[in-house]
């Protein structure tokens, strides 16, 4: 008892896990999740580490395109750079004038001496007065010119900034500092500061010949490109060129004058012109900063070092290039984007596909197939990737690994599917197949398109299967296709009639093949895993030599010729209104195997017209009746027949009630003291179509033969009023039959009857004439449609009539 009960609650929420619609989503996201962790491997290659001189174990070809930095060229560019940057001169072009102020400072402090100092000169005497003196004043000190100006000296060598000689110093005095002499000398400065002067002009030479300098000016900083430099003077070609300049310049003054102005001004002279080492190394670190890496492109598919070759430096560079490529890639970013995508994918073609009203109505244990199709496929296609390069590698020939390719059986997926779900999945399982495996071929659309054709036309080869044989074919037509969908991309992308183009027939054919192959090896798996049932296994159950079908005529042969007619009515009214025929057939033969276990307390079991109903109180005979319904479910299941049968069995009698026992229970005890529900059928209602045609032909059947005299046009009438009922009774409620599929199931019923019933010619015999006698033809198994009187004295007489011609044929 324990464990009946365990065994309903594990039931129990198997059916509610099933059934719940929050469970798939979960499925989904964790099926998501798994391809995404498939997927990882395929993003993440370590690339083999070696070192210079090493030996090549395998061959290394790049797994996509990427630059590689050529570090030579990058430095040659980088060091051109740093040379085409001219060295930069600052340009003083202020030196002059200064000069020119400090020499004429210098002159007129010895002309006009401070008064704070000495006090101020007195032509008349030529004495220094002291400051506010006047004639009378008493002085306590008197210098004398000569005295002052010798005296101011080291001031006035200051102020040059350079040193005077004595004799010089005595000419300038002679010439009392005259103004001429700063105004002249600065004139003759500027001469040789206005082309400029360079300290080390051999230096300037040597570095930029050929090249010339940028020479910046520093009160305006404005530059120019001096290419001509020979036209700045050294510090000696200034001097040189100072003494020179000077006797045309100076030769107003007296020689002695001349000499000290030429002389002064060679002390003052300096260099104008300096190297600005600082600007100068900033430009070229700028100009080698500003240079690009000299980049070479690696090709996918190139081979980066071959097996058996010494690693070259070239080589380890593509190598440590190809290993930063790989390692900056973001993985994460990579595995969560892939995870978005599949999710939105899968989500919007559930919601869009399997949402609608006309859609397919799908279960969790239905999508959970579909989730392990599209897993197992990914990790299919993820092996077949490595297995492939592998092999072409190794092939004799010449060969592409892109050509193998083709020789994935994706296709066999959508096959699969649609043995199971028919084609209204099959082609969005196709089309999701084709989108997950394109990520495993660099999101390639040829590749995306090839799996969505294949499996297109591979589900459509399918759509009919009804023996294992057509899945071979199946796998032919989508080797047929795949040559097509081949050369197709094979012309679209430009190329001739290469070898490479038989390469890639040749995997397309083999794959197409290998599609059905592996077709015919999912089938039975998902058969027994997902408790499917295909056409192929409704043809196994079709064989009447089954064990529980020669139970079922042995043991309960009235049962077994009535489940034969429903079968052959459901067969030939699913066939009129597109429903499974083979589906409709085969739950005809297998609707009442719950009789088995009782077989004498339904009338067409009965042989010599004791009917045990008759000892039983109405609720007894009811619980037997419904029970035939449970017991048949637990024989399906245990002989595994599959759930599609398992829930027609259940079905097959909706929630009809057993009119002869609740009117005879009403009859004993009062219509107030019967329970109505007590005398159903506990369900649930027809869910499907082949469901409702074999409620309808089991009713119509077992009531054709409560006729007496079976013409068409009461057989015919017998229809309409059994489906009218059934209508009228709510139990097609549930089912996707159609009014106008109801006429087209009348008509079907109709004419398969008038087959069964038709009239035969009279013949003669010893005795007159012997014709079929159609009172001798039994009521409903149900006893839902009652049992009467003169059918009990029909089997008396049949028995009799049985004992007369077994003396006549002395049957013994």
């Amino acid at each position: 008892m324990i464990t009946s009960n365990r065994k309903k609650r594990s039931k129990a929420l198997l059916e509610s896990i099933n059934e719940h619609p929050q469970i798939r989503w979960f499925i989904l996201l964790g099926t998501t999740l798994l391809m995404a962790i498939l997927l990882f491997p395929s993003l993440w290659k370590a690339t083999p580490k070696y070192g210079i001189d090493d030996v090549a174990t395998k061959d290394i070809k790049s797994p996509k395109e990427f630059l590689i930095e050529d570090k030579e060229a990058t430095e040659r560019k980088r060091e051109e750079a740093a040379l085409s940057v001219l060295t930069v001169y600052d340009f003083d072009d202020t030196m002059a004038s200064k000069l020119d102020e400090r020499i004429a400072q210098a002159l007129e402090h010895m002309r006009m001496p401070p008064e704070g100092n000495a006090g101020r000169i007195d032509p008349a005497t030529d004495t220094v007065k002291p400051p506010g003196g006047g004639e009378d004043t008493q002085l306590t000190q008197t210098l004398s010119r000569h005295d002052f100006v010798w005296k101011e000296k080291p001031t006035f060598e200051d102020i040059l900034g350079v040193h005077v000689s004595n004799g010089a110093y005595e000419i300038l005095e002679k010439n009392e500092f005259a103004e001429s002499i700063s105004r002249e000398t600065g004139r003759l400065l500027a001469t040789v500061f206005q082309d400029g002067i360079v300290g080390n002009k051999q230096q300037l030479l040597l570095q930029q010949h050929q090249r010339g300098i940028t020479v910046r000016r520093l009160s305006s900083k404005e530059e120019s490109l001096v290419n001509d430099l020979q036209k700045f003077y050294s510090l000696d070609e200034a001097k040189i060129a100072l003494a020179n300049t000077g006797r045309t310049l100076l030769k107003d003054f007296s020689y002695s004058v001349r000499n000290v102005m030429i002389d002064l001004a060679q002390r003052l002279i300096q260099p104008n012109l300096t190297l600005n080492r600082g600007e100068t190394e900033e430009r070229r670190n700028q100009a080698v900063n500003d240079v690009k890496a000299v980049l070479t492109q690696i090709k996918k598919g190139e081979m980066l070092v071959r097996e058996g070759e010494k690693v070259s430096p070239l080589h380890m560079a593509k190598l440590r290039a190809l290993e930063s490529e790989m390692k900056s890639k973001p993985l994460f970013t990579i595995s969560m984007g892939f995870m978005l995508l599949i999710i939105s994918f899968l989500v919007i073609s559930f919601t869009t596909n399997f949402r609608t009203d006309a859609s397919v109505t799908l279960r969790n244990k239905d999508i959970v197939f579909l989730c392990v199709m599209l897993v197992i496929l990914f990790v299919l296609s993820e092996v077949s990737v490595y297995l492939v390069q592998g092999i072409a590698r190794n092939i004799p020939y010449s060969t592409e690994t892109t050509s193998a390719f083709y020789a994935i059986p994706v296709a066999s997926g959508a096959m699969t599917v649609c043995l199971f779900m028919g084609m209204n999945v099959a082609l969005p399982f196709a089309l999701a197949t084709a989108f997950t495996t394109a990520f495993l071929f660099s999101n390639q659309f040829d590749m995306f398109l090839f799996f969505l054709l294949s499996g297109a036309v591979g589900a459509h080869a399918v759509r009919n299967c009804k023996e294992r044989g057509i899945l071979i074919k199946a796998g032919l037509k989508v080797s047929l296709v795949n040559i097509v969908v081949v050369t197709a991309i094979y012309l679209f992308r430009g190329s001739g009639l290469e070898l490479k183009l038989v390469w890639d027939w040749a995997f397309g054919l083999l794959g197409g093949v290998c599609s059905g192959i592996l077709t015919t090896g999912f089938a039975p798996v998902a058969e027994m895993a997902f408790a499917y049932t295909t056409d192929i296994k409704l043809l196994e159950l079709a064989n009447m030599d089954r064990p529980i079908l020669r139970k079922l005529m042995l043991e309960a042969p009235g049962t077994y010729h009535h489940s034969v007619i429903v079968g052959s009515l459901g067969e030939a009214a699913a066939a009129s209104i597109g429903a499974n025929p083979l589906l409709a057939r085969v739950s005809g033969y297998y609707h009442d195997i719950g009789k088995i276990n009782k077989p004498l307390y339904f009338i067409e079991n009965q042989k010599d017209g004791r009917n045990r109903h008759n000892k039983l109180a109405p609720s007894m005979s009811s619980l037997i009746l419904t029970s035939h319904v449970r017991d048949g479910v637990e024989t399906a299941k245990r002989h595994k027949l599959g759930n599609a049968i398992a829930d027609i069995i259940q079905q097959h009698h909706g929630t009809s009630l057993i009119t002869f026992f609740y009117e005879k229970a009403k009859r004993l005890k009062g219509e107030g003291a019967v329970n109505v529900e007590h005398f159903r059928y506990s369900g649930p209602k027809p869910q499907t179509k082949e469901a409702g045609l074999v409620l309808l032909a089991d009713a119509v059947e077992a009531s054709s033969r409560t006729l007496e005299n079976p013409t068409p046009a009461r057989l015919k009438g017998l229809v309409q009023r059994i489906i009218n009922s059934v209508l009228l009774d709510g139990q097609l409620d549930e089912c996707d039959l159609t009014l106008k599929d109801l006429n087209k199931i009348a008509e079907s019923f109709n004419m398969t009857l008038n087959g069964i019933y038709h009239h035969r010619i009279e013949y003669p015999n010893g005795n007159g004439v012997a014709r079929m006698d159609s009172a001798t033809r039994k009521a409903d198994g149900n006893f839902d449609r009652g049992q009467t009187k003169s059918s009990q004295d029909r089997s008396v007489r049949d028995k009799k009539q049985g004992a007369n011609h077994s003396r006549r044929l002395r049957i013994t």
